[in-house]
């Protein structure tokens, strides 16, 4: 595949800014990739990796004539990264992000973008609970989906071009409208991660108390909630605090159906769990279906060789 734009800039070098410089030297779509990462360290170890073809000091440096711009920075620093490189942007340049909340990029990037610059804000659907420039991959955007959330008036060609580019990355693209984005990600991302990082602090208070059995006797289930757990800490921080209104909108109704299920236990309804978990059982199985998980065993993981 040719270059769909020259010249990329990435801003946020961790797993998914990483992952995509690799996905875009494998697929050949841009000539030049530079990246700036808010921290030294991070900045030394992309350019020990030498998956960008330069790695600035400022953002705005990064950002200097690059024709697509790509805000891979947890959320939170989106207003601050946004008003420092408004002025740096080429007219005519994408301005596109990674964030898993689109309400709040809308509000804190697009009072910052200059007059001729095409602000579409996405969405790439994927991760793992490894984060810093050394945890990416190309392959992690394979067979996944990209969120686009063009505002009202966006340009039809600057959106066309993103997508294809996304494509280019081994990413599906659906195109969604911010605020209903939030809730969808809220019920199938934020409200999980946030019952996993609960439970295992839970299980960290109790692990206490049962001296270490909580941890020695991992069975499967906590084991992927342990997982989910992992997750990098700032990025999620910020995903809370800037889709509050979906999650608590999320929360009150799992809350309610939790206390549902308590009460089918604490009265021996076995015919409302199991209904229950008939239906859930159906989900994961479209989810394999859709061709968004592995139906391998022990999901695709290999068990320990034996001693």
């Amino acid at each position: 595949m040719s270059a769909i734009f020259p010249r990329v800039a990435l801003i946020g070098l961790g797993l998914i800014g990483s992952s995509l410089a690799h996905a875009i030297r494998r697929a050949g779509l841009a000539d030049t990739i530079t990246g700036y990462a808010r921290s030294t360290e991070t900045r030394a170890k992309a350019r020990a990796l030498h998956f960008c073809d330069a790695v600035c000091e400022t953002a705005q440096e990064a950002v200097r004539d690059a024709d697509c711009v790509i805000l891979c920075a947890p959320v939170g620093a989106f207003a601050e990264l946004a008003a420092a490189i408004g002025p740096a942007l080429k007219p005519g340049a994408v301005l596109t992000d990674a964030g898993s909340v689109k309400m709040a990029v809308v509000r804190d990037v697009g009072p910052h973008v200059p007059d001729g610059i095409h602000f579409i804000p996405g969405h790439p659907i994927a991760g793992t609970e490894q984060s810093g420039p050394e945890s990416g991959f190309a392959e992690l955007f394979d067979g996944r989906w990209c969120i686009l959330t063009p505002l009202p008036g966006a340009d039809g060609e600057a959106v066309a071009r993103l997508t294809s580019f996304w494509q280019g990355c081994g990413s599906r693209v659906e195109i969604m409208e911010p605020k209903h984005h939030d809730l969808v990600l809220a019920i199938t991302s934020h409200v999980p991660h946030l019952i996993a990082y609960n439970i295992v602090g839970t299980a960290a208070d109790l692990e206490e108390v049962t001296q270490s059995e909580v941890i020695k006797y991992s069975a499967g289930g906590f084991r992927d909630f342990t997982r989910i757990a992992a997750s990098d800490p700032t990025m999620w921080r910020d995903v809370f605090l800037n889709n509050r209104e979906a999650v608590l909108e999320i929360l009150q109704r799992f809350t309610e159906d939790l206390t549902a299920l308590q009460r089918a236990i604490r009265w021996g309804d076995g015919d409302a769990l199991f209904n229950l978990f008939t239906r859930t059982r159906a989900i994961r199985r479209s989810i394999i279906a859709a061709g968004q998980d592995s139906p391998q065993p022990n999901f695709g993981r290999t068990p320990p060789a034996s001693g």
